[in-house]
């Protein structure tokens, strides 16, 4: 069932109820009410449409007399406002401008604002009166007044059952809703008119890796960066005039490919003729993996058609350099047939072998060529490929290879990434000559999207025509001796992978060319099952590497950053691991936290993590009851303390 069925199915829900029921949101503005409401104050459509503003609402009942005369109605408006901004618990009855009377009573919401219940109970009054003024001569009435009176207060305590319930209910889809948005791996947002964020669930810091992950309040161009909002702000002003929009940017930091989808959000029409609200919603995913399979597909069309415009051509050419070959055999093998012909005939020869040679590498090229990507270890890929190529280097040139640590096993197609890197290596060599020099090899990860593998060398570098033809098949700045196909093999293989070449000229002087290839670790074994674990930690940077951590093992994540809101959030049933820093932001620990849940929900298991030393005052005394993991961690240690929390439960638990 979606949002919108739920909504219209609360709606109707409350409509049942007898009494006026409102739910204004923690900005004072109406996220819901009934058909009551609006009959029972007289209300226009405008002030019953969510987003209504609490403000205008009063000046509405002000200006009509509905709290009876007021010598300044903008202070009348101005009090009940900050009384509502205020908000506490009451219960109250008043006598309208009408003559009816009508009792109030109001409750916060724990995710802000407040639901308000109105009943008219002027019979009641009446009764009361009527008690009192004829109370002698009505004592054979009395009775049955005081009965109907009974049954009157029986059924508002069962509406107010009702109301209870509701509110529960309301409560329950707010939390799964807000669960749903922090579940989705997309960057989900409502931007104002003024370009500043009014709603974001925490994973715009996942998406692009550098941003804060909380940016409610903040403008765009700050909560993005100047570079990608510069990006996106075209799209952003596309959609603030009506046009849904969609663009599709690179993260300079991460290199990850996102898209972003905007949808226009038009506001509600205020008595007035303003707009209440509008702006647009934001719909960011990290559209990576698709791009890298799309550059794949493309690439991988492009070959097909080049082998069949090359197929048949290839196969005549091949059988008229067979004849040659064969005709200038026979040439050489006439007797004295002279220094001058037999070297013309040593040269045609062999352009012929070439001609051959070129043509295995066209079939190369533009043939079928399936990936065959496995588990790598990239450091013995590496010292294989210096020991392959160190022999084809002439004296005075020199191999260096450098491999980040940490990179671990990783999906790599071993024979075409080494291929790429020995045709790399072989065209420094020649771009240094007999001179010799350094070719520098480095590898390394970009975030968690890419492998980087560069090769830079200490030659002349690139001409600038190379540098704007460098991946064109059959260019080439080395004459007669260069097939012109070595980079474009390269740029082949690393776009069938669904990564990129790029060639530059470096700074200080030399060529460089930098390949890169889609990062994909080996997934990790898993042997316990995958848990949603509710993850509480107010630094945003350890977050993000626990979160991280967790997914890579396997499980799912919920982040909160204070005990109020993983509070909130622990009574979910899916939940089945809180884990929480010993220290958080705002006035409770973790250690506040875990006594809250545990008291509400026994057999959820709960950890705790800190950096503080084992013999801190504050560990001695309260840490104990639970199961502690001291920072830092590895990913091992982690999943072992997750195993020790689900066998750490109560006995009673179990």
């Amino acid at each position: 069932m979606n949002a919108d069925s739920i909504g219209k199915l609360t709606r109707a829900g409350l409509n049942l109820i007898q009494q006026a029921l409102s739910i204004f949101d923690s900005d004072l503005n109406l996220a819901v009410c009934n058909q009551r409401y609006q009959e029972m104050f007289d209300l226009p459509d405008a002030l019953v449409t969510p987003g209504a503003s609490f403000a205008q609402t009063i000046r509405f009942l002000v200006e009509r007399g509905e709290y009876g005369t007021q010598a300044d109605q903008d202070e009348a408006v101005r009090i009940r406002v900050e009384t509502a901004r205020d908000f506490k618990p009451h219960y109250m009855e008043r006598q309208r401008a009408n003559g009816r009377w009508i009792s109030v009573e109001g409750a916060p919401l724990t995710e802000g604002g407040w639901v308000s219940v109105y009943t008219d109970i002027t019979e009641i009054k009446l009764q009361e009166q009527l008690l009192r003024a004829r109370s002698e001569e009505l004592s054979d009435q009395v009775l049955t007044h005081a009965e109907r009176l009974a049954k009157a207060n029986r059924e508002l305590a069962a509406t107010n059952a009702a109301l209870l319930e509701t509110k529960r209910e309301l409560i329950e889809i707010e939390a799964r809703t807000r669960l749903v948005t922090e579940m989705m791996p997309a960057h989900i947002a409502h931007i104002d008119r003024d370009l500043i964020y009014t709603y974001s669930n925490r994973r715009l810091s996942t998406l692009m890796p550098g941003l804060s992950s909380n940016v409610l309040g903040q403008h765009a161009s700050l909560a993005l960066g100047p570079a990608t909002f510069s990006r996106i702000l075209p799209s952003m002003q596309k959609a603030l005039a009506g046009e849904p929009a969609i663009c599709e940017i690179t993260h300079e930091d991460s290199g990850r490919r996102i898209r972003v989808a905007l949808t226009p959000d038009p506001g509600v029409p205020a008595p007035d003729g303003t707009t209440i609200g509008g702006g647009m919603y934001v719909l960011s995913t990290d559209i990576t993996e698709e791009t890298q399979a799309r550059a794949a597909l493309m690439q991988t069309r492009k070959r097909e058609l080049a082998a069949q415009l090359t197929s048949g051509l290839a196969h005549d050419f091949a059988n008229l350099l067979t004849i040659i070959l064969g005709l200038q055999g026979k040439l050489a093998s006439i007797p004295d047939l002279g220094d001058k012909p037999a070297e013309l005939v040593r040269a045609t020869l062999g352009a012929a072998r070439r001609g051959g040679t070129l043509l295995q590498r066209i079939g190369e090229i533009s043939g079928t060529r399936a990936l065959r990507p496995e588990p790598t270890d990239l450091e013995q890929l590496l010292d294989d490929l210096q020991m392959m190529a160190t022999p084809s280097l002439p004296k005075g040139t020199r191999l260096s290879i450098t491999l980040e640590p940490g990179l671990g096993r990783i999906l790599l197609d071993q024979g075409a990434v080494q291929d790429s890197l020995l045709n790399l290596i072989l065209n420094a060599r020649d771009s240094l000559g007999t001179g010799g020099g350094t070719i520098a090899l480095t590898a390394r990860r970009v975030r968690d999207t890419w492998l980087e593998l560069a090769v830079e060398d200490d030659g002349p570098g690139f001409s600038e025509e190379a540098l704007k033809r460098a991946m064109d098949p059959f260019f080439t700045t080395k004459g007669n001796q260069g097939s012109g196909l070595g980079l474009a093999m390269v740029f082949d293989q690393a776009s069938l992978s669904g990564g990129t070449v790029r060639a530059t000229n470096r700074p200080e002087g030399g060529a460089r060319v930098t390949v890169r290839l889609p990062l994909r670790p080996v997934p990790p074994k898993t042997p316990d099952e995958s848990k949603l674990v509710l993850l509480v930690e107010d630094n945003p940077e350890i977050r993000t590497y626990v979160r991280e951590t967790l997914v890579a093992l396997g499980h799912q994540v919920i982040e909160a950053e204070t005990a109020d809101d993983a509070e909130s959030l622990a009574h979910i049933p899916e939940i089945k691991v809180v884990l929480s820093d010993f220290q958080l932001l705002g006035a409770r620990t973790g250690l506040d936290l875990l006594h809250s849940v545990r008291a509400q929900r026994p057999q959820l298991s709960v950890g705790l993590m800190t950096s503080l030393p084992a013999a801190d005052p504050l560990l001695q005394t309260g840490g104990p009851q639970f199961p502690i993991l001291a920072k830092p961690f590895s990913p091992s240690e982690l999943q072992a303390f997750i195993h020790t929390c689900t066998l750490a439960l109560p006995r009673a638990a179990h």
